[in-house]
């Protein structure tokens, strides 16, 4: 039996994080595997953090990733993957994306 796969897609409302979680779950399920999503929109409509989880296997009993279990961390916004660093697994990977970024200026 597969252990079940954790990822987490952490943003700030607008930026797709539902959407994606969404899009990647229905594609799991459509390639023979087990998945359960959780959503958290928190404050989304007004930037405020936005975080879901997807897990997929074999068998899945829960949705829920807790610290230190996330086996992928997908970050849309380089804050967001600082605050939720601590859920991603010590040889787990990290992935911030930069779309839309502009650097500030002074």
């Amino acid at each position: 039996m597969h252990e079940a796969t954790s990822v987490m897609l952490v943003g700030v409302g607008g930026q797709g994080t539902v959407l994606v979680s969404s899009i990647l779950s229905k594609g799991l399920v459509a390639a023979g595997y087990d998945v359960k999503m959780s959503e958290i929109h928190g404050m989304a409509q007004r930037g405020g953090s936005v975080s879901t989880q997807v897990r997929y296997g074999d068998v899945v009993h829960s949705p829920i990733v807790g610290k230190g279990g996330a086996d992928v961390l997908v970050s849309f916004e380089t804050m967001e993957a600082l605050r939720w660093l601590e859920f991603g697994q010590t040889s787990g990977k990290v992935i911030v994306t930069t779309i839309g970024y502009r650097p500030l200026r002074f």
